[in-house]
């Protein structure tokens, strides 16, 4: 990742959905934008859903992010209904995605917490005082969606730094250099 590059960030839910935009240099990371798209409680689904729809595609319109990083759905809910609608909003939150042109790389709620503090089980305050760390922010990000969803883009961040993504990177660099 040599030139600066862009991550945003989804913390999926159809309630309220956080985001996070973050810039990467190298080891250098700065906060670009972030906040939430929440849906109106008291409107039928596929209108939750077309809200939600609606507003990730003018957040990927306006930011155009160069990768697109969301938590994964995890199969043991307390609530099936809660993981249901949640699959819904997963499913158009990625088709925004798509119809984006944005490769989506999706991520495990345990991994990013371990990715960020060492932890896989760790709270949410811990959570965003690591992201606060991270970003060198004055305060804590809230609410908790943006903290998640900017823990999600580091997480990505993190993961293009790896020896293994290094090496990816220089051999498809090389490859490109070779078809000059």
């Amino acid at each position: 990742m040599n030139q600066p590059q862009t991550i945003l960030g989804i913390d999926p839910a159809l309630g309220t959905t956080g985001y996070g935009l973050i810039r990467c240099a190298g080891n250098v990371i700065e906060l670009v934008d972030a906040g939430i798209i929440r849906c109106r409680r008291d409107r039928p689904l596929e209108d939750r859903l077309g809200e939600l729809f609606d507003g990730l595609c003018e957040i990927l319109e306006e930011l155009k992010p160069d990768h697109f990083a969301i938590e994964q759905l995890y199969s043991h809910y307390d609530r099936p209904t809660t993981a249901i609608l949640m699959g819904h909003a997963r499913g158009v939150i990625l088709l925004a995605a798509q119809r984006a042109g944005v490769v989506v790389h999706s991520y495990p709620a345990t991994h990013v917490k371990k990715t960020l503090t060492g932890n896989g089980r760790a709270p949410k305050s811990q959570m965003q005082f690591a992201v606060k760390q991270q970003l060198a922010l004055t305060a804590i990000p809230e609410p908790a969606d943006v903290a998640d969803a900017l823990a999600i883009a580091l997480t990505h961040h993190s993961t293009l730094r790896t020896p293994e993504s290094l090496l990816s990177q220089f051999a498809q660099a090389t490859l490109t250099q070779l078809k000059l």
